[in-house]
């Protein structure tokens, strides 16, 4: 069993309130987790408008299909017009 995690630093230069990023972020976690069936939750920057930090998590039988899993998670994240990524950090179990 492997088991890849990712920790994503999100700018959202769009929300204007804690509802606004509220709203950006739930898009974003379930378009995360149709696409990919990762774990996704929301683990740092609460308090903050335009902040917000992303934990992701994946579990595969095969090392290459959760890191392939991560990559396509970036994808999405990447492809979200409302969030600018800044910081990308993936750890392997």
């Amino acid at each position: 069993m492997f088991v890849v995690a990712a920790r994503c630093d999100l700018h959202l230069p769009d929300a204007g309130s804690l509802k606004g990023k509220r709203s950006i972020l739930n898009r974003l976690k379930d378009r995360l987790r149709n696409a990919t069936a990762a774990a996704v939750a929301e683990v740092d920057h609460n308090e903050l408008w335009q902040r917000a930090a992303l934990g992701l998590a994946v579990v595969s039988g095969e090392a290459s299909h959760a890191d392939e899993l991560l990559r396509a998670a970036r994808r999405v994240i990447e492809s979200e017009p409302s969030v600018v990524l800044l910081d990308w950090h993936v750890e392997r179990f």
